[in-house]
């Protein structure tokens, strides 16, 4: 239970602020450029957020039930976080076309790869705490 507080964390909303931060750090944006994506970031953000609470929800269920599971649960979590993973695929080509509304090409390209980026290290965090449903 220990390991969920820290992916509960980590798909929560607040943590946008961070990774705004560090896209910021990274991207070199005009004034204007800035104020459009910063926009359409928090619209962006807002959509995930509600997808990463689903997340939350089953992996807080499987990390409070995996030691009992049945096959059939097992089946059921997998599917459920899979459809998860496919809303975020969803929701990132939505908006990877938003970005390139408001950048240039290039620049929502590495806007896009520093969100993923960043997204896909706090998956390794999140999924390296659970424990696998075998043991």
């Amino acid at each position: 239970m220990k390991d969920f507080v820290l992916a509960e964390f980590l798909l929560r909303g607040d943590v946008s602020s961070m990774k705004k931060e560090l896209i910021a750090a990274h991207l070199t944006l005009t004034d204007s450029e800035s104020a459009s994506v910063w926009q359409v970031y928090e619209q962006y953000s807002a959509e995930m957020s509600k997808v990463n609470g689903r997340k939350t929800a089953i992996l807080k269920e499987y990390s409070q039930e995996y030691d009992t599971l049945t096959d059939d649960q097992a089946g059921s979590f997998i599917r459920r976080w899979l459809e998860t993973d496919i809303e975020q695929a969803k929701l990132r080509r939505q908006f990877a076309e938003i970005f390139r509304k408001v950048l240039p090409g290039r620049k929502a390209a590495t806007f896009l790869q520093l969100e993923r980026r960043i997204s896909m290290l706090m998956d390794v965090q999140i999924t390296s705490g659970l424990p696998l449903a075998q043991s």
